[in-house]
């Protein structure tokens, strides 16, 4: 580096209050929520460590058996308030991995902090924030990916080009599902820890936040997604997955309308809040619906189909198959494409590695991100309401249809 690049660089860092990385350098990333799903983002990282050229700088959660277990694993400094981790000069990017109340915020925070953002799946709570979050990336400098790690699996972005070539005619319909099926009681999946005490080891009003007030009930801190104060359930945790794959294959924008349906048909004595079963279909402003089908109370997947008036294509463990509809099979052929990638965090995290060192595209953008949002939240609160909801696409807002 010559001294002009090198004042290029101070400058650059001064401006956005970050570090200029060269291509081969280092990486240093901080934890934002340390519970189960960060563990699995922290081994992931781990693995990776001496060929990916990173490392874990620290890790910042509100319980302290958590943050000291993440300290231990990946050797990173403990900060227990998460605006003070931001201030580090030697943090590169953040992962938030905290309940999807917090998402937006800490995204938006980490991004004035000048650091680039891997900010797990539903990119926000809301559909408003979302919009907020999405506009704010447009003139961002900093790179935001969203871990819906199933963009890492190139499948869907080849099955767009297929798609945007015509090779399946008008598509009319896409299904997909994420189903599972529990004993005593659905989505309770971490056991509350006895020692968990607020005001000697948790900080219960911080990890509130923006969520409203509530008394301390441990349920509701190890189980929040049966909750709809800190999750839409099935809708954000798993259907956002789903949906996702389906809007990047298809190239689709926003939704015009959607509904959800269902209720908690087995588990009727669950202190959860959110139903064992939920289906929704969102509708397309002229084609396609996406139908998105869900049980906790049975794992019976459905195929998952882009069906077009001229051909099917089915996504399969391996990549698609392309067939051809009866009436239009003359000329026409089977295809079949075998996947590269995978459905991956430790791919997903090499992307965001990627992008921030040599400007790569994100598999999975705000945009994108935006994009899911609201067609979960279009279901998940037609479900609630008991209404057909719309997407207002003026105001940008869901509205009762």
């Amino acid at each position: 580096m010559n001294r002009r690049e090198f004042a290029g660089a101070l400058a650059a860092t001064a401006l956005s209050q970050s570090r200029v990385l060269g291509a081969n350098e280092r990486l240093r990333i901080g934890i934002i929520g340390c519970g189960g799903m960060a563990t699995g983002h922290m081994r992931a990282l781990n693995r990776m460590k001496a060929q990916a050229n990173i490392e874990v700088g620290a890790v910042c959660d509100v319980y302290d058996k958590r943050i000291d277990a993440a300290a231990q694993l990946t050797g990173g400094t403990k900060i227990k308030e998460y605006r003070r981790l931001l201030e580090s000069k030697d943090i590169d990017y953040v992962l938030v991995a905290t309940p999807e109340h917090w998402h937006y915020q800490m995204a938006v925070d980490a991004l004035d902090a000048g650091k680039h953002v891997y900010v797990e799946k539903p990119m926000c709570f809301t559909a408003e924030e979302a919009r907020k979050l999405a506009l704010k990336m447009k003139t961002s400098k900093q790179k935001l990916q969203v871990g819906v790690q199933g963009m890492s699996d190139d499948s869907f972005s080849v099955a767009n080009k297929y798609v945007t070539e015509g090779a399946l005619g008008k598509v009319v319909l896409a299904q997909i599902d994420y189903s599972r099926n529990h004993q005593g009681d659905f989505f309770d999946l971490y056991k509350p820890d006895p020692d968990c005490k607020p005001g000697v080891n948790l900080d219960w009003k911080a990890w509130l936040g923006p969520a409203k007030k509530h008394e301390f009930v441990p349920d509701r801190f190890f189980n929040w997604r049966r909750y709809w104060d800190y999750s839409h359930g099935i809708a954000s945790d798993l259907f956002v997955h789903r949906v996702t794959r389906i809007i990047k294959s298809l190239g689709l924008g926003f939704p015009e309308r959607g509904v959800g349906a269902g209720g908690k048909f087995v588990f009727t004595e669950s202190t959860a809040e959110i139903p064992d079963t939920l289906n929704m279909l969102i509708d397309y402003p002229g084609g396609p619906t996406i139908q998105l089908v869900s049980s906790m109370a049975n794992d019976t997947r459905i195929q998952y189909l882009l069906r077009g008036h001229k051909a099917t294509l089915e996504f399969t463990a391996t990549g698609f198959t392309i067939t051809p509809q009866a009436l239009y099979k003359e000329g026409a052929s089977v295809i079949e494409y075998k996947r590269t990638g995978a459905e991956s965090i430790d791919l997903h995290h090499m992307n965001l590695q990627d992008a921030i060192r040599t400007g790569v595209p994100v598999k999975c953008d705000a945009e994108l991100g935006y994009k899911a949002v609201v067609a979960v939240q279009l279901g998940s609160l037609s479900y609630r309401r008991h209404k057909y909801m719309a997407w207002d696409k003026t105001k940008e807002k869901i509205v009762n249809a």
